[in-house]
């Protein structure tokens, strides 16, 4: 037993020598530290590498919200389908006059989604010798006009401008203008037309309406004559039969841009209409029988209005999503059309089954062969095989599939988000 111990001890005692030796060597305890690191290294190149194709990130079952509104900025989980019922359960009252960018109805569909709420305040319109006083959060002249419920015809300039006098100018707050357009009917061969113009002579009134006096064309009355509030102007043409047609002009749309808010959402700030266009046409006669017809004027009757839209610029996605893409080999100058349709189609979960509201942590067995499938709703889903066996689960791969079909079809990932939101009528 004495014999056992006296081992015991002389082993113990070598074990020591040597750890001091080890102490005492310059090079010991930088060794070792490395040897530590390179186990470490190594173990978590393993984890890496076992989970390669399924980085890890959250799929989209809510959201976070960013609500600017009455000089201060609440940033909130949410669930609701759409911003009115994000503002309901958030008890954020909403004035009829107020204005909420995008719109109440507007789904809420990606992460860091902004909602702007902006406040009416006072306005003071002057209409010729009327004025009224209203309040209004609407983003244009013609929108506050339009929101105090005044009719404004197309050719009406309205201008805004702050208000520098309260006292002296008796008024609230900003201003608006309305100059109004004067009313007349204008004759071309027979044909009625009623219009509204700021021209100041029958001559300009002829020329902004794009009429064009032919040799045997006569005017009344003389070109130099004043224009008035509901006169008559006759443009004759002797001997000649006419036809007329009435088309309409589409709205034009007016595009400004906003970084605060949500890349992809939208805003309009200012109802557009359309406006109408009389064509006079010549009929060419041969033995009494119609045999073609010549565009002789083309009068426009009412001007279009414009439709302004804004459009959202702020992009801010989720770390987590970013580094899904990146792994995918998305271009960063990319991520914010993928990230846009994959969170408008399926919500960022690459196990959702079309018509689903759930994302399930594990693939349907078997993936349906109809409908579509995944964060991009493939139709079918098994097509996406071709970018990795791993497809039914797989965020990365999705991706990737996603990539190759939308640079062949639509030329780019913005390519393909242009015609997304094409076809859903952005």
């Amino acid at each position: 037993m004495q014999n056992i111990i006296k081992k015991l001890r002389r082993s113990r005692a070598t074990h020591v020598q040597r750890i001091r030796r080890w102490r005492k060597h310059p090079f010991g305890l930088p060794i070792v530290v490395f040897v530590g690191l390179l186990l470490v290294s190594g173990l978590i190149l393993l984890i890496l590498s076992a989970t390669n194709s399924t980085t890890t990130f959250h799929p989209d079952t809510s959201y976070i919200a960013i609500i600017s509104h009455d000089h201060e900025t609440e940033t909130v989980p949410t669930k609701e389908p759409t911003v009115g019922a994000l503002l309901k359960k958030l008890d954020i009252a909403v004035g009829p006059r107020d204005r909420v960018e995008p719109s109440p109805s507007t789904p809420i569909q990606q992460d860091n989604f902004r909602i702007n709420i902006y406040r009416a305040v006072p306005v003071t319109i002057y209409d010729g010798n009327t004025v009224t006083t209203t309040f209004s959060a609407a983003a244009t002249a013609r929108s506050v006009v339009a929101d105090a419920g005044t009719t404004l015809y197309a050719e009406d300039r309205v201008t805004a401008r702050p208000a520098e006098n309260l006292v002296a100018q008796q008024s609230l707050g900003e201003q608006i203008i309305i100059d109004r357009s004067v009313p007349l009917t204008l004759n071309v061969y027979g044909t009625l037309l009623s219009l509204r113009t700021h021209t100041k002579t029958v001559a300009s009134l002829l020329k902004a309406k794009n009429v064009k006096l032919g040799p045997q064309d006569s005017v009344t009355p003389a070109l130099d004559t004043p224009v008035t509030p509901n006169m008559q102007v006759f443009v004759l043409r002797k001997g000649t039969q006419i036809v007329t047609e009435t088309q309409s002009i589409p709205a034009p749309v007016q595009t400004v841009t906003d970084t605060s808010l949500s890349f992809g959402t939208s805003a309009v700030r200012q109802q557009g209409s359309a406006g109408t266009k009389v064509l006079t046409y010549q009929v060419n006669t041969v033995n009494g029988a119609e045999v073609g017809r010549t565009l002789l004027q083309t009068v426009i009757t009412v001007q279009p209005v414009a439709q302004i839209v804004a459009r959202g610029l702020a992009v801010s996605i989720p770390a987590d999503k970013q580094a899904v893409m990146a792994q995918a080999g998305i271009a960063a100058s990319d991520y914010k059309y993928v990230d846009y349709i994959a969170s408008h189609e399926g919500g960022w979960c690459p196990t959702k089954v079309q018509g689903s509201h759930a994302c399930p942590g594990y693939a349907p067995d078997p993936v349906p062969s109809y409908g579509g499938y995944g964060i991009f709703q493939a139709t079918p889903g098994s097509k996406m095989a071709s970018a990795g066996s791993d497809w039914a689960t797989s965020a990365v791969t999705q991706i990737r599939w996603a990539t190759g079909y939308a640079v062949a079809r639509y030329g780019s990932w913005e390519g393909a988000y242009n015609h997304w939101t094409v076809s859903h009528n952005w």
